[in-house]
């Protein structure tokens, strides 16, 4: 049976959202033009278009476990990421990626604790495994904040695996695209940015007055 959660939705958008946005949904129906891609990981807790407050057709997004950016790998076999990447730029024309990880993801940590195979598969160990590009970002495996540390490792090792890809190299060279990353707090609502120039996180507005905990920047070289 189809999940009544999905059905009863299903039916609040229908009667609620869908009716202020017929019109926008008949524009998308023929094409999609969003500037923005993010990658992030497939977390049920870490939803772009939520934390961005986007609508239909404004952000094409990519998740995966952990947001992992492989490096460019033109071998003949299956690139899920890959392929959403070049559909993204090449096809759409993305001004924009945003490579966005979060706090306590469970493939970060998988990882770092070397969990063990969930199946004789070990698809999430697999993946996982391309965490480790990024653990000389991190720092020193014992310190208290060293998850945190690798969670953004991550997504800086995500944006120079980016540029590994030619289309993409090609168009942040001549101007036509800019990398970012960025990491989300889930249980404070904080988002940080990285400075492209220094390589530390930080808030991207003034969050006084706001519903948020401050958070200290971190950098990750």
């Amino acid at each position: 049976m189809f999940p009544i959660y999905l059905t009863e939705g299903y039916r609040s958008f229908l009667e609620a959202r869908f009716p202020t946005e017929r019109r926008r949904f008949a524009q998308l129906a023929d094409s999609q033009t969003p500037e923005i891609l993010v990658i992030s990981c497939c977390d049920s807790r870490v939803s772009p278009s939520a934390i961005f407050n986007a609508g239909p057709g404004e952000l094409f997004t990519i998740r995966n476990v952990a947001n992992i950016v492989p490096i460019y790998q033109p071998d003949g076999q299956y690139h899920g990421t890959s392929a959403a990447l070049e559909f993204a730029v090449q096809a759409l024309e993305v001004k924009h990626i945003v490579v966005l990880g979060h706090a306590t993801c469970g493939g970060i940590k998988a990882y770092a604790n070397k969990a063990k195979p969930l199946s004789p598969g070990d698809f999430i160990g697999k993946w996982v495994s391309l965490v480790g590009q990024a653990e000389d970002k991190a720092g020193d495996p014992e310190a208290p904040d060293y998850l945190t540390r690798l969670e953004y490792a991550v997504v800086t090792q995500g944006i120079d695996n980016l540029k590994t890809f030619p289309f993409v190299k090609e168009r942040v060279d001549d101007g036509r695209l800019e990398l970012h990353g960025a990491h989300f707090g889930v249980a404070n609502g904080s988002l940080l940015v990285r400075d492209p120039q220094t390589g530390e996180f930080k808030p991207p507005i003034d969050t006084a007055g706001l519903p948020v905990r401050s958070v200290a920047a971190v950098t990750c070289d």
